[in-house]
């Protein structure tokens, strides 16, 4: 069972596996509390955004908060005013999809006054096949200037490296590894590990206890 806060903020480097571990994340949420809320706060990056889950989610019983004008020929980079009403309630557990990188997460930074510190948990997504966070000198520069940006701090990160469905235990173990060196450097603990299920499997018995199966909900069938 998760015990995070109740706003999760997730953010990290543009393509580091954001949306889908944001939408794993809230499928393993739902199973322990009935309001789930997931909101798409991404009015940078016009892929891979939780909104085109939506039906996929909604059927799920999870609320989904994107655009504030919806329409299935719109794209509005626009933010619903009900993201506000559920930042400031106490009754939905809250999933808050942020843009890649300080740019994406300016959009995160008007609400920030109204989160209150105890209430929420923002997770600094790893992949560490990311050209710009293939190290941990770089990745911590990316999770500085969102944290500037945003005005709230990083409180755990998520080892997320993969090679989509070519994923293998070294590649995670490697990502497991950047993270760790990061952690030791800014004293922000590792708190998931976000692997495929196959090789979930064969993660070392010390890490099962953090790790969470990721299915590749927003990767299609035809995609790699």
């Amino acid at each position: 069972m998760l015990k995070d806060n109740r706003i999760i903020i997730i953010c990290g480097h543009y393509g580091s596996g954001k949306t889908e571990f944001a939408i794993n994340y809230s499928l393993l949420l739902k199973a322990s509390q009935d309001k789930v809320a997931i909101a798409d706060i991404d009015i940078v990056n016009p892929y891979f955004r939780s909104r085109e889950k939506a039906k996929f989610l909604r059927e799920r019983g999870i609320k989904v908060i994107s655009s504030s004008i919806e329409g299935t020929a719109l794209d509005i980079p626009a933010i619903s005013g009900e993201v506000g009403t559920l930042i400031v309630g106490n009754e939905w557990n809250l999933i808050l999809d942020v843009g890649g990188d300080d740019v994406g997460a300016r959009a995160l930074a008007p609400y920030s006054k109204n989160i209150e510190f105890g209430d929420y948990d923002m997770f600094f997504v790893v992949n560490a096949y990311r050209p710009e966070t293939q190290n941990a000198a770089d990745a911590i520069s990316y999770l500085k200037n969102i944290e500037e940006t945003t005005k709230l701090k990083v409180t755990g990160l998520i080892n997320n490296t993969h090679m989509m469905k070519n994923t293998t235990i070294e590649d995670v173990l490697f990502g497991q590894k950047i993270c760790e060196e990061i952690s030791k450097k800014t004293n922000i603990p590792i708190k998931y590990i976000s692997c495929i299920e196959e090789v979930e499997k064969q993660l070392p018995h010390e890490l099962k206890d953090i790790s969470i199966t990721t299915s590749l909900i927003m990767r299609e069938d035809w995609m790699s």
